[in-house]
This record gives C-alpha cells, sequence and structure tokens, in this order.
C-alpha cells in the first residue's frame, strides 16, 4: 500500500485523545493481515492502548531503540443537549477560530452529522463582531428535536471534524489529524525499509495514544520498554507567509533533526549523520523550550532515556486542513532506518554525560 493511500485512510478515520480504537484498527489490521505483518516480530497494544511493533535485532544483546509517534488527535466532546442542539467543549488544543461552520460526526448509538454554528454576524452586537466567538457560544445542530437528540446522543460522546484527505501539487497533501499520524506513516516508511536489512538494535516502533492530552502514551510504553534511545517522531511548523524563518521549516526539504535540552547531543549527531549516510536532506530546529511530544515522557521514563526528537513540517497545525509533503514523510522514514543500522552495543555504552 502506497504511502499516500494508507496516510488517507488514517486521517479520514477517527480517534480523539482516549478514544482511539477506530484508527487503531486500521493500524493492527495493516500489521497483522496486510503487507506489515511481514515486516516485523510481533505486534501487540498495551493497557492504555498503545500499538507496539517490535521487529528484533541480530545480535545477542541487541540494544533496543523505540520510536513513537502518536496516532491521537484533537477533537470535541458533548457536554449539554439544548432544545435539541449540542453544546460541547475542546479535547485538546483546538483552534476555536476554524471551528464555527465546520461539519462532524457525533459518535453518539450511531455516528450522526452535524454542523458547528453561532449567532450570525447581521445580528451580533458591534463588540462581538471584533471578537473571536467562543466555544461556549457555539452549538452543533444535527437537525433533531430535543427528545431525538436525548435518545441518540449523551453527554461525554465524541465528536470528530469532517474532513476528507485531498492531494494538492507538488507532492502536497491535506486533512485533518496529520499531527502526528503522518508521524506514523514515518514509522511505517521505516521498518519496510529494514525489513531485508540486518540490524544489531531491538526496534520498538510504538504508536502512541493521548499525547494531546499530556503525552501519557508515551509516558507509559517507554516505561515498559525502557529503551537505550528514545526518539519521537512528530510535527513542526511549516513555513507560510507571516512566519519568521526560525519559527518553521519548509516542506518538501526533508525531516527537521531537533536539538537542545530534551534531546542528547549524541544522539542528535548520530540523526545528522544518519541523514548524511543516506544522503537525506535534513533541516534543523534549535528548541529550548519543554514541547508537548512525546520526547519529553521518553526522556524522563524510570531512570531517564537518552533521547531524540525528529520533527515534519506542517502547516496550519490544529486545524482540518493540516498540510505536509508526502516526500518528508518518505525521507523521515529513511532517516530512522538510516538511524537503526548505525546503532550497536559500543554506541549506547557511549551515552554517558561525562
Amino acid at each position: 500500500m502506497k504511502s499516500a493511500s494508507l496516510l488517507s485512510k488514517l486521517t479520514e478515520a477517527t480517534g480523539i485523545s482516549g478514544r482511539e480504537d477506530r484508527v487503531a484498527k486500521i493500524i493492527l489490521n495493516f500489521f497483522t493481515h496486510e503487507e506489515g505483518r511481514e515486516w516485523i516480530s510481533q505486534v501487540h497494544r498495551d493497557k492504555l492502548g498503545n500499538i507496539i511493533l517490535h521487529k528484533k535485532g541480530q545480535s545477542e544483546a541487541p540494544p533496543k531503540i523505540m520510536f513513537a509517534a502518536h496516532m491521537d488527535e484533537i477533537g470535541l466532546i458533548v457536554t449539554d443537549i439544548e432544545e435539541g442542539f449540542l453544546r460541547f467543549s475542546s479535547i485538546g488544543g483546538i483552534d476555536q477560530r476554524v471551528l464555527v461552520g465546520q461539519e462532524v460526526i457525533v459518535h453518539g448509538k450511531k455516528d450522526l452529522l452535524g454542523i458547528i454554528g453561532a449567532k450570525p454576524p447581521h445580528i451580533q452586537t458591534p463588540d462581538e463582531r471584533g471578537k473571536s466567538i467562543k466555544i461556549q457560544d457555539m452549538t452543533i445542530d444535527l437537525g433533531l428535536s430535543q427528545e431525538k437528540t436525548e435518545s441518540l446522543v449523551k453527554i461525554g460522546d465524541s465528536i470528530t471534524i469532517k474532513r476528507e484527505f485531498c492531494q494538492l501539487q507538488n507532492s502536497l497533501c491535506s486533512g485533518k489529524a496529520m499531527d502526528d499520524r503522518a508521524g506514523v506513516i514515518a514509522l511505517v516508511e521505516c521498518l519496510k525499509r529494514l525489513k531485508d536489512l540486518r540490524h544489531q538494535a531491538d526496534v520498538y516502533c510504538v504508536v502512541t495514544v493521548q499525547e494531546e492530552l499530556g503525552v501519557r502514551g508515551a509516558f507509559v510504553s517507554s516505561y515498559g520498554i525502557n529503551p537505550d534511545i528514545g526518539v519521537a517522531i512528530d510535527v513542526t511548523h511549516g513555513e507560510m507567509p507571516g512566519l519568521p524563518d526560525y519559527e518553521a521549516f519548509k516542506l518538501g526539504e526533508g525531516p527537521v533533526i531537533v536539538t537542545g535540552p530534551q534531546t542528547h547531543p549524541k544522539v542528535f549527531e548520530k540523526l545528522k549523520e544518519a541523514a548524511k549516510a543516506g544522503n537525506i536532506k535534513y533541516q534543523i530546529e534549535a528548541e529550548v523550550t519543554p514541547r508537548g511530544t512525546d520526547a519529553y515522557a521518553i526522556q524522563v521514563a524510570q531512570a531517564g532515556v537518552t533521547s531524540g526528537l525528529v520533527s515534519i513540517p506542517l502547516r496550519y497545525m490544529h486545524t482540518s486542513v493540516e498540510t505536509l509533503s508526502l516526500e518528508d514523510l518518505t525521507e523521515t522514514g529513511r532517516l530512522l532506518a538510516e538511524f537503526v543500522m548505525g546503532i550497536n552495543s559500543e554506541f549506547v555504552g557511549g551515552l554517558k554525560y561525562c
């Protein structure tokens, strides 16, 4: 299956934080009944819902590498039913400015199509027209009466934005939940390349849950695996008008290798070496503040894990039209595979601060 086809299936699937089962089913099926089953040694899902894809290394005492990319997406949750309309709140850091006018799917007793509406500008006060509409002033219209809505929907039901995957020009594509199902595709690309290669390290590709609510899946999985090296694969801001160069990165120019307090300097250098060995274009981001990625959870697991972070440039983050380059996904997968090929017990033994 081509990356674009699998990415389309993943991004169009629903799976807000804590309710990832539908998207997880697609990933599990790919690695148990489709071509991915030949690429790994074993697969299992832990108690929190993380999917752990394990490919064994060839050495007698293999070091352990963990790659992590999250499958959960931001979304909404029903908080009240008012005259047949739904009140709602956000799950994760959704951009409230773009919600009005969106089509949504309410996951009640059955999936229900709805639209997000608010007071039209024609009848807003001058003060209201000058401000962004707050989420508490929006409702979801299902076209149903109060009685019928209450029979199909309950408080706590999840809601996802309805958005189809689309391909733009120059290998760009757009859709919801690219953050971070694009990272999942990078893991797929990595495993595809490793299937015919002999590498010393055990590789654990972990598709994590609940990243958008505080990197919970990565905390659990990294504690259980206790890897020698852990690298998170996530997204970073892509270049667009209005953003300075140091805050945004070019689409189609390769993965972004991150340096800073949350990444070990030797892992950072090893990732750069891997990129050069594979003739892979890459960009560098200096990140000095804590970020909400799985890298943080990996870094502080158990007694501490040597960590790294690789990011994929993405425009319009946390909207339903997140946009990226398919070429960057392929190159990120190649980078991870090259990194694995360069890891042995000697390198892991040298990962100490002096």
